[in-house]
């Protein structure tokens, strides 16, 4: 068993895996418009943000209620609720009643139905009415009920709430408690005696010997879960539906930038000058997802220090003719890198056809960035990527690098390239009824090389 640290660096490292998995929202919002050129409506534009939904999970005693107290006090500037997987176990019969010494209360026998009606009504902002159940008797109380409101975090903490398929697949991020089996046991001794009126005897024949680490003392390891949980709520929303969309973090340097590039009465030489810096920052992230090796050298002092080296087989590519503006940004970055060049049709055929392609003929063996500044449709964007595709790029080695993205073209390129990874510096509201970005900065390619004259 790893140490507790390293299996929160392992749930970090899985933010784009199984452990963190995408939100997926029921609804409208849920999948893009049968057409990518279709503008959203008002009420598209402006849904609610979604919660962030944590699964709690561990060994019986574990300390998974400490842990959620916990987070919960670290997020006290978000509205968070806890709701208990225990709340919804199925009252037992009056037969299972007569032997309930016989009953095993670790199996599954929640209403796991009703259970996935909370957390969906809760992330469609409706509150919902938790029912309250009655360890010492064993069912539900039937006049009373604990009153839930929508908020920004929920919470679902149980010994089986990663049990059920469809309840992990509501879960943006999946915690695991580990604490000593030999204190789980006593501390479930304490709990099931002393406020569940049961005998020692029957907690001794339902205790399961699940090996679990420290639980609520690992306060380093919910300092990185809080600090997660706070990164994953400041993002926008489409990158918790996609963990393959990376927007930069936004500082008031960027948000200075995007605002003078945005203004229609800039001059050219300033839009151009702000606009490379913005390219610039766009492809230094972007390099950041490259595989990487570790090397080791020797500096000026004789010591030796432990680094990595660049990924080597790398290539551009630009889709003329808005994508050459960040060619010169990428040479910046990466001496000698070869640019691949792709002309799409844009008017006409919906971004679709192929003009002119020029590729390096070794494009199969290499990591690709993919360069247009302006996420649009998705047409063209899409069209480019499925040529790289049949050139032999796996599609997990393109990064497709973009200013600004609207939301159209997200769901787009993601719903049919999954595996690619998005970088932009802001994602933008919508597509207007021609199909231009909003609120957007105009025709790029005409802007930076002088042609909307």
């Amino acid at each position: 068993m790893p140490e507790a640290t390293t299996s929160i660096d392992y749930v970090m490292e899985k933010a784009s895996g199984p452990h963190f998995s995408g939100l997926r929202i029921d609804g409208p919002t849920s999948s893009p418009p049968a057409s990518s050129a279709t503008a959203p409506s008002v009420a598209d534009v402006n849904a609610p943000k979604q919660p962030f939904v944590i699964g709690v999970s561990g060994g019986t005693a574990s300390g998974k209620t400490t842990v959620c107290d916990m987070i919960i006090q670290q997020l006290h500037d978000h509205r968070v609720v806890l709701v208990n997987q225990d709340s919804f176990y199925r009252g037992l019969t009056p037969e299972e009643s007569e032997r309930v010494h016989e009953y095993n209360f670790d199996h599954p026998a929640f209403d796991t139905e009703q259970l996935l009606d909370c957390i969906k009504t809760l992330k469609s902002g409706q509150p919902y009415q938790v029912p309250i159940y009655d360890f010492k008797k064993h069912r539900r109380c039937s006049d009373s009920f604990r009153l839930v409101n929508a908020s920004d975090v929920i919470i679902l903490e149980g010994i089986l709430v990663f049990h059920d398929q469809h309840v992990r697949s509501l879960m943006n991020m999946k915690i695991f408690v580990d604490t000593d089996a030999d204190v789980r046991l006593a501390r479930r001794i304490r709990r099931d005696t002393v406020e569940r009126g049961r005998d020692v005897d029957s907690v001794l024949e339902q205790y399961a010997d699940v090996i679990i680490p420290r639980g609520g003392d690992n306060h380093v390891a919910i300092d990185l879960i809080v600090q997660h949980i706070h990164t994953k709520l400041g993002q926008h929303d489409l990158c918790k539906i996609y963990p393959n969309v990376y927007v930069i973090q936004s500082t008031f340097q960027i948000r200075g930038m995007h605002t003078l590039i945005r203004d229609r009465g800039i001059s050219k030489h300033d839009f151009v000058f702000y606009s490379d810096r913005l390219i610039r920052l766009v492809v230094e992230h972007g390099l950041g997802h490259l595989p990487f090796t570790e090397k080791q050298v020797v500096t000026p002092t004789g010591s030796m220090y432990t680094g990595v080296d660049f990924c080597k087989k790398l290539c551009g590519v630009s889709i003329v003719r808005s994508g050459e503006s960040m060619e010169n940004a990428l040479r910046a970055c990466c001496k000698g890198i070869k640019i691949g060049k792709i002309l799409i049709h844009r008017d006409g055929d919906n971004g679709k056809q192929l003009i002119y392609e020029k590729l390096p003929n070794d494009i199969s063996e290499r990591h690709v960035l993919l360069l247009d500044p302006v996420l649009a449709t998705g047409n063209s964007a899409n069209q480019a990527i499925q040529l790289l595709v049949e050139k032999g790029v796996p599609e997990s080695h393109i990064i497709f690098l973009n200013l600004i993205s609207a939301p159209e073209g997200i769901h787009c390129v993601c719903k049919r390239f999954p595996s690619l990874k998005i970088v932009t510096s802001e994602i933008d509201v919508a597509l207007n009824e021609e199909f231009r970005v909003i609120p957007g900065l105009g025709e790029f390619g005409d802007r930076y090389f002088g042609t909307d004259d």
